[in-house]
């Protein structure tokens, strides 16, 4: 069937998502919009029994669409009625079916997806599990056969076969599968699994089972290390079953089975949701599930690994169905939510799941089960919201489930946990007590008549003639049969014998024999024989024997025999009386207990001690249990229940029992917890309502809390209104109330409280607001006009209605049509009106054409709406470009990326172009274009690359344009050598060869420092020079000059460059002192202000040089404010400080640099500071 694909001598591996699936590429490179195949599911293993429906399913992708085709590794799949291949166009599924699958096609699939791009492949298992007998297999040796049936493939050591091929088992003989479920079993569960066969023989069973077990142990030693945690079959939250076993195997090859009463059951390991049964695996855990349960899903199921089995478990489906089930329970936070259900028969104990967990009776959950076990509670106690989920109730293969909704308690203070409720929610809002009742009524009609048809049936056996039988041998222990008539020539026998009675002393027991034929017999107690007599009668009718004790005294308790030959029975006989209450004590029980909410209540009942005695509470019925909040205390003379914290729920009948093997005695009172009352049952009635007067009523609560309603209490809110008002009371006998200050046409709420001496009830509201008299609606109001529209909001505007029908307007709802369309959409509630009569609409889709109509809103509601406005479309409107605060200087060191931002805004978007030095800029520069910018940038700047940069931006409203000037530059390099000539007296010409960089920076400038031996301190002298010249002048005799030359330009000095010193006082000659002592001169001072900062009012653009003179000893610290924000870091502003000179430098002054500036020099011993005032004046 798989057509050969192209022979490719070189392919690209790919990874697929799904594992397993190997990819291969024919090219390098796709095309685009192509793909190559691949799967997004592929097909599954399967082990499957020989003769069902095989198949596999594929998904695959790619394009073009692939071809899908299918091999396996040993023989042809072109046989087309054993390989059916289908495509669903629908689904998109690819199917390999195999109709009647036989062992030899048990093999590994490959399915290949191919298109002109590559190819997909997977390759897949498939297992056939062969069974019976084949008549083109070599016929196995004669010993291998098990009654006439040859397994090919498996012969189990199990005994249990299919129901068809099970011998007829002979009377006595014990079912197989009584052996199967005790080798698998707990020892807990031996003694029920006896009882289920009739095994009575305990010893023997347990000699047998040791031996048997010794033999399977052995036998699994042969297939697994260690076998543990064996799990029973049984029932799961989702409607499953399952069976768990931990099972390390030697070979984990080993082929594992699955039995269903003998018959192999089909199952899969991956296709869970597909096939009825599947095994699991997780590390050594193998778990068997069976879904879609049903009635002949119960069985004997066995696990078996080759041909031993290792594990058996019995799934028995009980015939129970669901009457009542369980209901959707809505309950508030911190209160109880009761989940409850009626079963058609008695049910000892059903599953209780929440969200999917197994639920146990506990501090968090009660389990409660009636008397007659139909009737089965959940109770989730104090819910919380976490508690929110599905509950479900299992029992059999039977399941409901319902909604837990746990609404948050809204009036709990943030933080805090609000308190618990007393109240109950859920529960099936019908009488179950009564639904039980029937249904038990119905069950015990149907034992009646099973019990009618037993006896009919008895009858006509023993009316025909009984058949003649061959002896059977000695059976082993089981259970006794049902009796048979004697034939002729059978042995006496007793067919029903005595068994331990108790009686009531003062009342007449018998004690009655049955025979299998007519003989005598003779009666005794305690070894001695009875004969009739005063007490004692003893009567014989046919084959029955009757012993009458006619009233029962003490000594009448014994141990009675019956003899008949070599056959006897014997029973024993126990005389007592039913156990009672002292009077005075039931009186006083039976007294009703009255307890607030959350108070506990406390019932004590004393009694006479008495062996055997079972002493049970109940609580409406229902058997209350020791946990939670109930404590049961039994003593020997007495017993006392104690309810903590009692609900309003908890009030009903409380009743204690006594009994014993005699009979049982109750005595019963009454639990009543008072609370405050429920609210008013609703819904609230209008009986009239005017102009003037509203009049509502409502019934009385359910609920009264245990005390009657003393009053109700009225409040009322006008609507639009967070304020409740209290109108009044009424009493309790009336269920009406007239309100006589309504204004007309206006709208209230109203809510009523029950009050009884326990506190007030919650409030009953009104479903809708009732206004008081007819409605009044006012006019339509002007259409609304568009004061402005952007892509992103609309401004409107309306005039008010012209006729308000005299009633106020408290607001306007707004509404917008969008254009082609019919809907209005309000744009904001009738709760939340427009209070003005202007609104700015953002809910707005760019490009969009709307209409809006506004309505006028009073206390009645919302008027007729005005026309509609003109359509208006929300987009910006038409706009020439302008530029937004650009700035026109930029100075960049060399290296770093020169980025230019310049936002606009102009309507249409413009075209932006950018020019350099008024050419088109270089490719390699990047324009960065966005929504209201453009953005200039130069990755690595050079100083080739200052210039002056213009950006134009130019729609069909017109033109704008800005130039920006960007200076690239480094630190200036040193410059060359200085010379110093003395040309005049007093003069000194100073000159040095220009920095490298002059012939590269049109801005650069030197600036000349000079150091005299009389201060010892460096002072510019020059600045800003253009020239390699300066001529120094007061140049004294006798003292020492030196200068220094900096290279400045917008990125600050360079290093200086030194001159030779000029002078003659390194010729001087030191002077002796003569045996003078000199006198050491201290130059440490405080800062001072030489030369103050003056006013400067330059125009915006232009350069501002500001400088002071500031000395001090040692050398104070400068700082320069702006407007008390030091700027001494930031780069707009150049500062220099030479020698007590400090300056400041402007480029290019802007509006914003106008402030005052202020120059704060500090050392060690003081401060000083002078400041100015600048003014940027406009352009002229």
């Amino acid at each position: 069937m798989r057509k050969k694909a192209t022979k490719i001598n070189l392919g690209i591996r790919k990874k697929s998502k799904v594992p397993g699936v190997m990819i291969t590429q024919f090219i390098e490179t796709l095309p685009e919009g192509t793909s190559h195949p691949d799967f997004t599911r592929k097909p599954i293993a399967l082990t499957i029994q020989e003769g069902k429906f095989a198949f596999f399913k594929a998904i695959v992708t790619g394009e073009p669409k692939p071809t899908v085709t299918w091999s396996r590794n040993n023989g042809d799949v072109s046989d087309t009625s054993r390989y059916q291949t289908k495509y669903d166009p629908n689904s998109n599924e690819h199917t390999f079916e195999m109709p009647n699958v036989m062992p030899d096609q048990a093999d590994t699939y490959k399915c290949f997806a191919t298109n002109e791009y590559g190819q997909a492949m997977v390759t897949v298992v498939l297992n056939v599990i062969a069974v019976g007998f084949k008549k083109n297999q070599p016929q196995q040796p004669a010993a291998e056969a098990t009654d006439g049936n040859f397994k090919t493939v498996l012969k189990r050591k199990s005994k249990i076969r299919p129901k068809s091929e099970q011998p007829e088992r002979k009377e006595g003989e014990i079912d197989p599968k009584f052996w199967e479920l005790l080798l698998s079993a707990d020892k807990k569960d031996y003694e029920r699994i006896c009882a289920e066969f009739g095994v009575t023989d305990f010893r023997w069973m347990l000699k047998k089972l040791n031996e048997m077990k010794k033999e399977r142990e052995e036998e699994q030693a042969a297939f697994v290390k260690n076998l543990s945690n064996l799990k029973p079959i049984q029932v799961n939250a989702d409607g499953t079953a399952s069976f768990e076993i931990d099972m390390d195997l030697l070979d984990p090859s080993s082929s594992i089975f699955l039995y269903k009463d003998g018959e192999m059951v089909p199952y899969t390991k991956e296709l869970g949701d597909k096939m009825k049964h599947s095994l699991k695996q997780v590390g050594k855990k193998y778990i068997f599930s069976m879904r879609d349960l049903m009635p002949e899903d119960a069985g004997l199921y066995q696990l078996d690994v080759e041909d031993v089995n290792m594990f058996s478990t019995e799934f028995k489906i009980p015939m129970v169905d669901f009457l009542v089930k369980i209901q959707e329970v809505k309950a508030k936070e911190r209160e109880d939510a009761v989940f409850e259900c009626v079963l058609s028969n008695p049910f000892s104990k059903i599953l209780w799941f929440g969200k999917n967990v197994p639920l146990e009776q506990g501090d968090k959950y009660d389990i409660e089960v009636s008397e007659d076990k139909l009737i089965h509670r959940l109770v989730v106690k104090d819910c919380m919201v976490v508690d929110k989920g599905i509950y479900s109730a299992c029992a059999g293969i039977k399941s409901c489930n319902a909604w837990l909704v746990v609404e948050a308690d809204k009036d709990a203070q943030k933080g805090k946990k609000s308190a618990r409720k007393t109240t109950r929610a859920g529960g099936s809002g019908m009488d179950l007590q009564k639904v039980a009742q029937e249904q038990q009524a119905k069950l015990e009609k149907v034992r009646e008549e099973r019990k009618e048809q037993i006896k009919a049936a008895k009858e006509a056996a023993a009316a025909a003639p009984p058949p003649e039988t061959p002896a059977a041998p000695a059976p082993t222990p089981a259970a006794p049969s049902a009796p048979k008539e004697p034939s002729k020539n059978a042995e006496p026998g007793i067919t029903c014998g005595l068994s331990d009675i108790y009686a009531l002393r003062g009342q007449p027991a018998e004690l009655n024999v049955k025979m299998n034929m007519d003989c005598d017999g003779a009666w005794f107690k305690d070894g001695e024989q009875l004969n009739s007599g005063p007490g004692v009668t003893i009567t014989k009718d046919g084959t029955s024997h009757k012993l009458t004790i006619t009233s029962c005294r003490d000594d009448d308790s014994g141990l009675y025999r019956f003899v008949s030959g070599e056959l006897s029975t014997q029973g024993k006989v126990t005389i007592g009386d039913v156990p009672e209450f002292d009077p005075d004590d039931l009186h006083k029980f039976s007294k009703p207990v009255i307890v607030r909410v959350g108070q506990n209540a406390a019932f004590k009942m004393p009694f006479a001690p008495q062996e055997s005695l079972t002493i049970s509470w109940f609580k409406d019925g229902t058997e209350v249990k020791d946990g939670g909040g109930v404590k049961i205390m039994k003593e020997p003379n007495h017993s006392r229940l104690l309810l903590r914290d009692c609900l309003r729920t908890d009030t009903g009948e409380i009743k204690i029992q006594l009994k014993n093997p005699f009979g049982a005695v109750e005595a019963t009172s009454q639990l009543i917890v008072l609370d405050r009352p429920g609210p008013p049952e609703g819904p609230v009635e209008t009986v009239e309502t005017t102009s003037s007067i509203i009049e509502i009523k409502w019934n009385p609560p359910k609920d009264d809390g245990g005390s009657a309603v003393t009053n109700y209490i009225i409040e009322r809110q006008p609507t639009r209104q967070n304020l409740w008002t209290k109108l009044g009371d009424v009493s309790a006998d009336k269920t009406s109330f007239r309100d006589r200050n309504v204004t007309h046409g206006k709208k209230y709420n109203y809510r009523i409280y029950a009050e009884n001496p326990e506190g007030l009830s919650d409030a009953l509201e009104t479903a809708d607001s009732i206004m008081a008299g007819i409605m009044i609606l006012s006019g339509p109001p002007g259409a609304p006009k568009v004061v402005s529209a952007s892509k992103t909001c609309i401004n409107l505007t309306w005039t008010p209605p012209e006729d308000d029908k005299g009633v106020p307007i408290i607001g306007y709802q707004l509404e917008k049509r969008k254009k082609d369309t019919n809907q209005w959409i309000a744009l904001n509630t009738l709760n939340e009106p427009i209070e003005g009569m202007k609104y700015a609409v953002k809910d707005v889709t760019e490009g969009a054409e709307y209409e809006f109509r506004v309505s006028a809103i009073n206390e009645s509601g919302a008027g007729d709406p005005s026309p509609p406005s003109e359509m208006v479309c929300a987009k910006n409107p038409n706009m020439r470009p302008c530029f937004k605060d650009p700035e026109d200087f930029i100075v960049v060191r060399a290296g770093n990326s020169v980025r230019v931002k310049i936002c606009y805004e102009a309507e249409p978007p413009p075209q932006i172009t950018w020019l350099r030095d008024d050419e088109p800029i270089s490719p390699w520069i990047n324009i960065i274009n966005t929504e209201g910018m453009s953005q200039l940038v130069i990755p690595s700047s050079k100083r080739s690359d200052s210039a002056i940069y213009t950006i134009k931006a130019k729609n069909s409203m017109g033109e704008a344009s800005f130039d920006i000037e960007v200076r690239v530059t480094d630190e200036p390099k040193t410059p060359g050598p200085v010379e110093l000539e003395q040309t005049v007296q007093g003069k000194v010409v100073v000159s040095w060869a220009p920095s490298p960089d002059q012939e590269l920076d049109d801005r650069l400038c030197y600036m000349v420092s000079q150091h005299d031996s009389n201060t010892r301190v460096w002072k510019t002298v020059a600045d800003r020079l253009f020239t390699n010249t300066y001529t120094a002048i007061n140049i004294l005799p006798g003292i020492e000059y030196h200068f220094r030359i900096f290279a400045k330009n917008d990125m600050g000095l360079s290093d200086p460059s030194q001159s030779p010193t000029w002078g003659a006082n390194s010729n001087r000659v030191p002077l002796s002192s003569n045996g003078i002592n000199s006198t050491a001169v201290c130059f440490e001072r405080p800062p001072s202000i030489l030369v103050p900062l003056k006013v400067h009012t330059p125009p915006k653009g232009y350069q501002v040089f500001m400088t002071c003179a500031v000395r001090g000893c040692p050398t104070p610290s400068v700082s320069w404010y702006l407007n008390d924000v030091c700027i001494n870091s930031d780069n707009n502003y150049y500062i220099t400080n030479s020698f007590g000179v400090c300056s400041m430098y402007i480029l290019r002054v802007r509006p914003k640099d106008s402030g005052e500036y202020k120059v704060v020099a500090v050392n060690s011993f003081g401060k000083a500071e002078c400041s100015t005032k600048l003014i940027v004046r406009g352009k002229v």
